[in-house]
């Protein structure tokens, strides 16, 4: 196995990494790799409890990849045992149970998704039922020895709840606990989560200097902003790009970022240094680069990542003949302010955003849903076939329907 000097290894783990604990420590590990040429334990682990990923993600694979790339052991832990307790982190309430038929379910799908992004042939794929199922009472009873229940409620969601006198399971108050025997299991030597993990792989970190192991360093990577730029990237809040969306619909998500978000999405999603995104903002403030041909150039850098380059030239061209070119939107179109819309959040459904623009026109709800199902609906180039889609509201949006009308919402002055 060759490995690159550690000054370099360490540069490209990084690169975009919100906390490394501790940084020494990791260098140190870095060089007894690169001394005895033996590969590092990469550990992350995924609880399938939803069956489909997003772009927020794959910050987290992306930085398993570069351990990978760099010629470490890159393990792609799957919870299934864990995802019968459902990780607490962030939670108000208790999460509810899921299935075993579910947990597999999901797995397999995750398993498609993740080589998007990973070599197949450089990924141990692992099970923590494999370890955690074989626990006896007795086991569990000399883990959860090792630790207080005083630092367990440490846990800013737990505290939360105590205080706010909302029920903790005692189930919960195991998860640390599980999460941190994978660890040992695996005798990992990086653990890597977002940064709402962080006490987690703490946990893991000090339960292996318990069981005599090296302790593992811990390297924390931002949480993605969805789209609107606010909140967390989520399926739920319709901010998000999924792995499966088709290119065209990808790269139109891509195309709607702020100029801001788009620098992050390169630092975070993409191998672009920081150091050339810094000359480009330069550039921009300076006027010597246009922000949308770097827009352009991220969107079609993602839709190659999990399409193909040959995708990303097309739904960049796509984009370009439907929304960018004067000569494809009418100059003389509908227009309508955003503030007129009267919104409890940014978004709203698609039926509710098309029946407001095409008021005037006496169009019916099942028209519109007609519409929206046979393909006819685009926003901003990206073509809407889902009626209960949820739409973030921009300062600027073009919305065909058919191939002759076009309406445009605009920021209000």
């Amino acid at each position: 196995m060759s490995f690159k000097k550690p000054e370099e290894q360490f540069e490209l783990i990084k690169k975009g990494a919100e906390e490394i604990i501790p940084e020494d420590e990791l260098f140190k590990k870095l060089e007894k790799s690169y001394k005895q040429n033996k590969p590092l334990v990469i550990k992350a682990g995924f609880d399938p409890t939803a069956p489909d990923i997003h772009l927020g993600h794959t910050v987290l694979l992306r930085k398993m990849k570069h351990f990978q790339d760099l010629g470490h052991t890159v393990v792609f832990l799957i919870g299934d045992f864990t995802a019968l307790i459902g990780d607490p982190t962030g939670r108000n309430k208790t999460r509810k149970p899921i299935t075993k038929e579910q947990i597999l379910k999901n797995t397999e799908t995750y398993k498609e998704q993740v080589f998007k992004i990973l070599d197949p042939e450089k990924t141990v794929v692992d099970f923590n039922s494999r370890w955690l199922s074989k626990l006896s009472l007795e086991d569990i009873i000399h883990l959860t020895s090792k630790y207080t229940v005083a630092r367990i409620l440490e846990r800013d969601d737990f505290t939360k709840r105590y205080k706010e006198g909302i029920s903790i399971s005692m189930h919960e108050l195991l998860y640390p606990l599980m999460q941190g025997y994978d660890s040992i299991a695996l005798k990992a030597d990086v653990e890597l989560g977002g940064t709402d993990q962080k006490f987690n792989l703490l946990v893991g970190r000090a339960l292996q200097k318990e069981y005599g192991q090296e302790p593992q360093i811990i390297l924390t990577m931002p949480i993605l902003e969805g789209l609107d730029g606010v909140n967390k990237m989520s399926k739920s809040l319709g901010n998000y790009v999924g792995v499966y969306d088709s290119p065209s619909e990808m790269f139109g998500k891509i195309m709607s970022v702020s100029d801001e978000l788009m620098y992050r999405y390169y630092l975070l999603l993409t191998d672009v240094s920081e150091n050339e995104i810094e000359n480009w903002k330069k550039e921009v403030i300076k006027g010597k680069i246009n922000p949308k041909n770097l827009k352009i150039k991220l969107g079609e850098m993602i839709v190659k990542d999990f399409w193909s380059e040959e995708d990303a030239k097309k739904a960049s061209e796509e984009f370009e003949s439907v929304f960018s070119r004067k000569d494809s939107i009418p100059e003389d179109i509908p227009e309508i302010g955003r503030g007129e819309f009267e919104l409890q959040s940014n978004k709203i459904s698609l039926i509710e955003l098309l029946k407001k623009i095409t008021s005037r026109e006496n169009i019916s709800s099942s028209e519109l849903k007609r519409l929206v199902k046979s393909g006819a609906v685009s926003i901003n180039g990206e073509k809407k076939n889902k009626i209960d889609d949820n739409i973030i509201i921009e300062d600027e949006m073009i919305i065909r329907i058919g191939k002759k009308r076009f309406y445009r919402i605009k920021k209000d002055k």
